[in-house]
């Protein structure tokens, strides 16, 4: 995506996410249990490989958890919430209000785990950490989204536009995590104030 740094692919994949709604996507180690508590034991165990294997094709734990990202950043980010969203309207004010009727399901769910980036970003300290970098970049890519979206509604500082529906989109996440099962239609609301007050100007 323009402006935002892509990370690097790492030569084979151990860590997957299938395809599909947020109800039918198999969730991994890291995304149930967090990347600080899933040792390389229990990833070896779980894709089934021996752990020579494991390295020969991923250094260290941090590259695991890049491309467990990158692969969430494919299935969660651009085939499930972006393309639902598309799929929904045309209407780029409208796409804006559908983001929170997609969570609106998802916040449903039984195993909502929320949200990775968010969640791998809150469990690394170290600011230096190439997976911090990673989590900052990926969460960035989907402002990028954002930003298309506030272009088309003519927003008067698009990036500034993006940047509030995202702190609405993370706030509605972290609610339902809380147990807020009205979450996205709270945070649709208030977004509609947004929108409404937006073009107004």
């Amino acid at each position: 995506m323009p402006g935002v740094r892509k990370q690097s692919r790492p030569r084979c994949r151990v860590v997957r996410v299938t395809r599909g709604s947020a109800s039918s996507r198999r969730h991994t180690l890291f995304s149930q249990h967090g990347i600080r508590a899933v040792g390389v034991d229990a990833v070896v165990e779980r894709a089934g490989v021996a752990k020579m294997t494991l390295y020969r094709h991923f250094e260290s734990k941090d590259e695991l958890v890049l491309e467990f990202l990158r692969r969430r950043e494919e299935r969660w980010t651009i085939e499930w919430l972006q393309g639902d969203v598309e799929r929904r309207t045309d209407d780029p004010a409208e796409r804006l209000l559908a983001i929170f009727d997609v969570f609106d399901g998802w916040f449903q769910q039984d195993d909502f785990e929320g949200c990775a980036f968010i969640n791998v970003l809150l469990e690394t300290d170290d600011r230096s950490s190439p997976v911090r970098e990673a989590t900052v970049v990926h969460l960035a890519n989907i402002r990028v989204f954002l930003r298309g979206l506030a272009e088309g509604i003519g927003a008067l500082d698009p990036d500034d536009f993006a940047r509030r529906w995202h702190i609405l989109m993370k706030g509605s996440i972290v609610a339902a995590g809380e147990g807020d099962l009205r979450a996205a239609k709270r945070a649709q609301a208030i977004g509609k104030l947004i929108l409404a007050d937006e073009l107004s100007d």
